[in-house]
């Protein structure tokens, strides 16, 4: 980042490098608060007048805060989204000094107001709000809370600030991949109709192939979230249709699918890729990995969005306007065998 007179401007973290202390110490020194020697706070004093640095407009701010922490509510009680998206937050803000609490509110509604109330009466500076699926707002009620709000992977207010991955962005570059490694024939299995991400990644699937003079003659398969319906649609779509009518590319909705799909298509003598290529969505690696090939992917970058996440709320909690809606970040390919052959 440049200073005003152009020049690079020294950051907290350059502070802590030069010292060999945390950036969290630094922020502690510079902000007065908590415990730290006198010698460490004297190096730190004497690293920042050294280096010139000058805590910028949003850091002031923030000095005055009340507790310096965040609270993250979340409905994802196995933490497949809330835990990289924690680890994303943590990391924009520990730059900081702010520490993050994480309450899980899956559950009677009285769980999320007894968390909420137990986070304000920490004082904390601001909330994120985040759940499994974009198109819900988690049971809690936020109304008349007194401390800036951001909301991720869940659906926000109509005038709140959403934080989400881009879906669609994200289907097209599944189907943009399958088709440049010369997949014609592409199908879509996905799980249910009722969810928005369904619906957005299945119409990017049928934009994309018109865009590349590509057609469909299949539907859009939808089941459930899971391995065994991966499995089981291959029976739909390879059972009673001619081989040259064979799809030679599956774009799935999830890993899970789609490790179900690879499975079902080994089983069958089907050769992925070479007959098949296949790819899915979330990049989860327990499941992309352990694949046999393992599967291509398209990650939504959790801890990335996480980051600007608290990046977002910190600047909320200095008193900066932030544009109301949903912000959308891309995603990103993760190519491994089941679309480009053997690695290495």
């Amino acid at each position: 980042m440049r200073d005003q007179g152009g020049g690079l401007r020294v950051t907290i973290r350059d502070v802590a490098n030069a010292v060999g202390v945390s950036t969290a110490t630094v922020s502690k020194v510079l902000n007065a608060t908590g415990r730290v020697s006198e010698e460490t706070r004297k190096a730190v004093l004497d690293a920042a007048k050294r280096l010139d640095f000058r805590p910028n407009a949003m850091a002031r701010a923030l000095q005055s805060s009340r507790s310096s922490s965040v609270g993250l509510l979340t409905d994802d009680t196995y933490g497949r989204f809330s835990l990289p998206l924690m680890a994303g937050v943590t990391e924009g803000l520990i730059a900081h000094g702010m520490s993050v609490f994480l309450c899980t509110i899956d559950g009677p509604p009285e769980l999320g107001a007894t968390h909420l109330d137990a986070l304000l009466q920490k004082r904390v500076d601001g909330l994120i709000i985040s759940g499994r699926r974009v198109d819900r707002l988690p049971d809690i009620d936020l109304s008349g809370v007194p401390v800036p709000i951001v909301y991720a992977l869940s659906q926000g207010p109509e005038h709140g600030v959403t934080l989400a991955p881009d879906e669609k962005q994200g289907a097209r570059l599944a189907v943009t991949h399958l088709i440049e490694i010369g997949r014609r024939r592409i199908a879509h299995v996905t799980g249910p109709e009722r969810f928005r991400v369904v619906r957005e990644r299945a119409a990017s699937w049928r934009e994309t192939l018109a865009a590349h003079g590509l057609a469909s003659d299949m539907a859009v398969l939808n089941g459930d979230w899971s391995q065994r319906w991966g499995h089981t649609a291959v029976a739909e779509l390879f059972d009673g249709r001619p081989e040259a009518e064979w799809p030679d590319a599956v774009f799935c909705g999830n890993d899970q699918i789609g490790h179900g799909l690879v499975d079902a298509l080994r089983e069958r003598g089907i050769a992925v890729p070479g007959q098949v290529a296949v790819i899915g969505f979330d990049n989860w690696h327990v499941l992309a990995e352990d694949s046999r090939p393992p599967l291509s992917s398209i990650d939504m970058n959790l801890p990335a969005l996480g980051r600007e996440v608290g990046l977002t709320l910190m600047r909320m909690i200095a008193g900066e306007h932030q544009a109301e809606g949903t912000t959308r970040l891309p995603c990103t390919l993760v190519r491994r065998a089941s679309t480009i052959g053997p690695v290495g």
